[in-house]
């Protein structure tokens, strides 16, 4: 319909046709394409702040608790096993709900899934410190950790469908709010329990950022494409300057085209891909150091003599790095043809970090956590080679439900390890060993994942 009107609009009145004959349909396409291209802007921008508040929210959950995990084993009495089994609970919900993302969003739409998921996050934050009892708790942070987990899978995929064209800085949007919610639940979580009068109103504060972050996906709930939930395929709409109407409805139609065809694509053998693969262990083995940081750091600080309120502030330098890089790295990560050299330097930062944990844990204590900052920006980097490495909208799909599922199965027995041994041995000596040892295989397998292929290159051979 809009082709022909744009066909009919850049056409000139010929002798056969009477000038009132061409002035109806001229006018009628002035008023629907302007409402049309206002209608998409409107959505654009309805996504980008639901992605922004979305990401905001998918860290406060892990970080906020591990800036008072000490005073929730006191109040719940767990040992120091149990709260390693708790801090391994993200990447078991993330591996187990993960996977079933993107059934949901083909039979509900993306919006509708990170909409329940972020009104998930709320349920669990606000039930899970008044459960009364370790089970309890356990559970209510499951309901939580399972929104977090369809939204982590599903942000790649709107960024590739909403966004085609501009995949490496939406993807660092993204990213830097990510990193900005988790560094502020780290730094906040304990002034705000101080001022609440408890770590139980400190930790269910945050169900109100999730609430938020609920609103924005309403309105774009109706955003179905042919009734079977997949969002748009077009970016956002191009202002239309005189001459270029029928060059930009055109282009947009092409896109939604081909995007309608690669709906209807039969599914990719995604573990044939080599590439798939490497990007699912270095997923894994990220997120492994990630979560033992979020879980462990701020405790390994406070055993070496570091008040409570400094180590949090320490923990939350370790996730505000991700605010600036989150944002860097994805941009000069599509600039590159292989992306293993930033792997190999974000994996050398881990290292020294590491190092300087284990040597003098209280004296370099900031430096120990810039390190480590800059390591957890391997995140962004594999959330962009997930954007990367497949060229269709179900490609990334398939390949993120994949790479994060598979790679959160991967990270489940690294926490609870640290807890171990961190109980057997009394100290922190072996739990740095364990992260040091982890850091070389991440860095081989990322630049492995980091080669300039495509699983759809890989999964039909």
């Amino acid at each position: 319909m809009v082709s022909e009107e744009t066909t009919r609009t850049t056409t000139p009145p010929t002798e056969q046709q009477p000038p009132a004959a061409t002035a109806a349909p001229r006018e009628a396409g002035a008023h629907r394409e302007p409402r049309t291209a206002a209608t998409r802007a409107w959505a654009t921008r309805l996504v980008v702040v639901g992605i922004v508040l979305s990401a905001l929210n998918l860290r406060p959950a892990i970080t906020s608790l591990g800036a008072l995990l000490e005073e929730v084993r006191d109040g719940l009495g767990m040992s120091g096993s149990v709260a390693g089994l708790l801090t391994s609970v993200p990447p078991l919900c993330f591996a187990v709900f993960g996977v079933m993302a993107p059934r949901l969003a083909r039979r509900f739409g993306p919006a509708a899934v990170v909409c329940a998921g972020m009104a998930a996050i709320a349920a669990g934050l606000v039930i899970r410190p008044y459960a009364g009892d370790t089970v309890a708790f356990l559970a209510a942070s499951a309901l939580a950790l399972m929104g977090i987990a369809v939204s982590n899978v599903l942000m790649p995929v709107i960024v590739k469908r909403w966004f085609p064209d501009r995949v490496g800085s939406m993807t660092g949007l993204y990213s830097m709010a990510l990193a900005l919610g988790t560094s502020t639940a780290a730094a906040v979580t304990v002034p705000m329990t101080d001022a609440l009068g408890g770590w139980k109103p400190g930790l269910a504060v945050w169900a109100l950022l999730a609430a938020v972050a609920v609103l924005p996906w309403l309105p774009l709930l109706r955003e179905r494409d042919n009734g079977r939930g997949a969002a748009p395929a077009v970016g956002p709409a191009v202002p239309q300057e005189p001459g270029q109407t029928r060059h930009d409805t055109s282009r947009e139609d092409s896109v939604r085209a081909k995007a309608a065809q690669e709906e209807h694509a039969p599914a990719l053998r995604i573990t044939r891909s080599r590439t798939a693969w490497a990007l699912a262990v270095f997923f894994g083995l990220q997120a492994t150091a990630a979560y033992i940081t979020m879980g462990w750091m701020a405790q390994i600080f406070r055993d070496a003599g570091v008040a409570a309120g400094t180590a949090g502030l320490l923990l939350a330098v370790t996730m505000v790095m991700g605010v600036p890089l989150a944002f860097v790295i994805p941009r000069l990560a599509t600039r590159l043809p292989h992306q293993g050299p930033i792997v190999l330097a974000l994996g050398v930062c881990g290292l020294a970090g590491y190092a300087g944990l284990y040597l003098a844990p209280a004296g370099g204590a900031w430096a120990w956590a810039v390190l480590l900052g800059i390591s957890n920006c391997a995140f962004p980097l594999a959330l962009t080679m997930v954007g990367m490495r497949a060229r269709t909208g179900p490609g990334v799909a398939q390949l993120s439900a994949f790479a994060q599922s598979t790679g959160y199965l991967i990270s489940i027995p690294g926490p609870l390890l640290v807890g171990v041994l961190y109980q057997s041995s009394g100290g922190w000596g072996l739990p740095i060993a364990l992260m040091t040892a982890l850091m070389i295989p991440q860095m081989l397998v990322g630049w492995v994942a980091g080669r300039n292929r495509t699983v759809e290159e890989e999964a039909a051979r």
